[in-house]
């Protein structure tokens, strides 16, 4: 059986991670999904296609939402990434969108719950007060086989301090 080559590994790749600097000596193309999940044991960061279509990978690059399945490692460097974990609070309090995910039922399974959190985080921060379409528009990219969306769209609009009413609310047809 032949021996597999190495990967060449550069100097170590300089992040922050959740508000936490990290080193890490890994091949800059590695998927960046690999080094959260593996490495850091950041494991609510989930992989579901692996070709960036499903959002269940979903995290935040900058602030800027991205498919960690996609991202290589060595794009990271130097930037602040955020994942799921990295939402709640220093002493763990949860964040407004994952209160609303619980208070709304917005999961079921929960393989595709860390992304959707993350997505509609993004959401919120760049539109604070989005109409239901407007989020159903937004969370195209995270698919979900169990709730029907009806409950991620009030999970996101109670975070957003609205509510779901009038048809806007009911789930499309």
């Amino acid at each position: 059986m032949a021996s597999a080559t190495p990967r060449p590994v550069r100097d170590a790749i300089q992040v922050t991670v959740n508000g936490q600097a990290r080193s890490l000596r890994t091949p800059p193309a590695r998927p960046l999904l690999d080094v959260l999940r593996d490495d850091l044991e950041l494991t609510g960061t989930k992989e579901g296609c692996s070709v960036g279509v499903c959002g269940a990978c979903s995290i935040l690059v900058d602030g800027r939402l991205m498919s960690a399945c996609l991202v290589p490692v060595g794009m990271v460097a130097g930037r602040e990434v955020t994942t799921v974990e990295g939402l709640a609070g220093p002493d763990g309090e949860l964040s407004r969108v994952q209160r609303a995910f619980l208070e709304c039922s917005g999961f079921q399974c929960g393989i595709c719950t860390p992304g959707q959190v993350v997505a509609a985080t993004a959401l919120l921060a760049e539109n604070p007060s989005p109409t239901a379409d407007e989020v159903r528009e937004y969370m195209t990219g995270n698919l979900c086989r169990c709730t029907g969306y009806y409950s991620i769209v009030r999970a996101v609009l109670s975070a957003a301090g609205t509510s779901a009413t009038g048809d806007a609310a009911k789930e499309p047809a």
